[in-house]
């Protein structure tokens, strides 16, 4: 089977990329051909291995524009859209390939089919929904009713969370899947030998003022720890404002701890995985309500690199509570992240084979494998 994927993206972050890569990766090594459809212009941060085709009208982004230039981009958008969905359209009546893609999509997706006849597709296309709150959950099912009637339209939506979205009543185009695991693709992951002498914390992803890492850090500073650890801070920065601020608790905090160490850019690819594989569990102490329902790629990642967590408690609470991969607390009580943070780094010993055992079943049951798997079904 020939698969396309239309990517959109313009300013893809780490893990769009590597969300991509497992597409085509998963894929192929089920024996399926892939290929990416993409807006002019469009510039890849990783070579895929794939045949590209480049479509007319550029790509739009909203970085950096507010008001009426956010206005302004959204409607160019949505003109580039369609006249996307116009050309796709007709590759699929010339059957240039078997089924098509859409990695990350939204229901914006959805109600610009209403306007465009690639509703009408012969071959099979597929909305990937990367995960939904029960307030946007509404905008998607309605969407997902105009094109009921046009069956080669299908809807994945990738959540832990689907007996919290209503999704009772006829939602015969929407399918339901767990999130892949992100697993180390270039790098070797060293097999677990006992237990580190000092146990090493990684702390990452896209900074921003919001995640209010001074408090985290503060916290951590008055923790007792009973054993040698190391926590490792990484930020990457897309706006001035963030950078500055960044490096101000890169300032702050050096001068305070040896125990912290800084990374002030972003990591991406080989480079990515190996900060992954360095450390012994990843912190994620920032637990916007948006988690509870969409799905953090830095848990999957985890994860897939076998990494035990410490977690705030409303992201993607069902992993945690059907596998023992690490502890959760409280989001935004100081006190539990503090006793949970003791409690993980000073039993982390005893646990260290327990942690390992659950990741296993969690591999087994989110591998990207069957991510592959289900899409090549709803391919058919």
């Amino acid at each position: 089977m020939k698969i396309a994927i239309m990517e959109c993206i313009i300013t893809p972050g780490g893990h769009e990329i590597d969300y991509d890569r497992i597409l085509v990766e998963e894929l192929t090594a089920l024996g399926h051909e892939v290929e990416f459809y993409v807006p002019e212009g469009h510039i890849f941060k990783w070579n895929y291995g794939a045949n590209v085709h480049y479509l007319p009208g550029s790509g739009v982004s909203y970085a950096g524009a507010r008001g009426l230039k956010k206005i302004w981009l959204s409607g160019k958008r949505e003109v580039n859209r369609q006249r996307w969905y116009k050309k796709m359209y007709s590759y699929a009546l010339e059957k240039k390939f078997d089924a098509l893609i859409f990695p990350s999509a939204t229901y914006r997706y959805l109600r610009a089919l209403k306007l465009n006849s690639l509703k009408k597709s012969p071959i099979p296309i597929i909305f990937i929904i990367h995960g939904m709150t029960p307030k946007e959950a509404p905008f998607l099912f309605e969407q997902s009713e105009q094109v009921k009637q046009n069956h080669n339209i299908r809807i994945a939506v990738q959540t832990f969370a689907k007996d919290l979205l209503h999704t009772s009543g006829d939602r015969s185009n929407v399918s339901f899947f767990y999130p892949p695991n992100y697993i180390p693709r270039d790098v070797s992951l060293t097999e677990t030998q006992g237990v580190p002498e000092v146990l090493k914390l990684g702390f990452f992803g896209q900074y921003r003022k919001e995640k209010k890492l001074d408090a985290f850090l503060d916290i951590f500073m008055t923790c007792k720890f009973k054993r040698p650890l190391q926590i490792i801070v990484q930020g990457a920065t897309t706006t001035a404002a963030d950078a500055a601020d960044f490096e101000r608790i890169i300032q702050k905090y050096t001068c305070q701890s040896e125990l912290i160490e800084f990374c002030h850019r972003p990591l991406i690819g080989k480079e990515w995985q190996q900060a992954i594989a360095d450390v012994d569990a990843l912190v994620m102490p920032y637990g916007a309500e948006r988690y509870r329902y969409h799905t953090s790629a830095i848990l999957s990642t985890a994860i897939g690199f076998y990494k035990p967590v410490i977690i705030a408690d409303n992201i993607n609470p069902e992993v945690l509570a059907e596998y023992d991969i690490g502890v959760s607390f409280l989001t935004g009580n100081n006190e539990s992240l503090k006793q949970n943070l003791e409690a993980f780094v000073n039993t982390f010993d005893d646990k260290t084979k327990v942690y390992q055992q659950e990741l296993q079943r969690a591999n087994d049951s989110f591998a990207p494998q069957r991510l592959a798997e289900q899409l090549v079904q709803l391919s058919r």
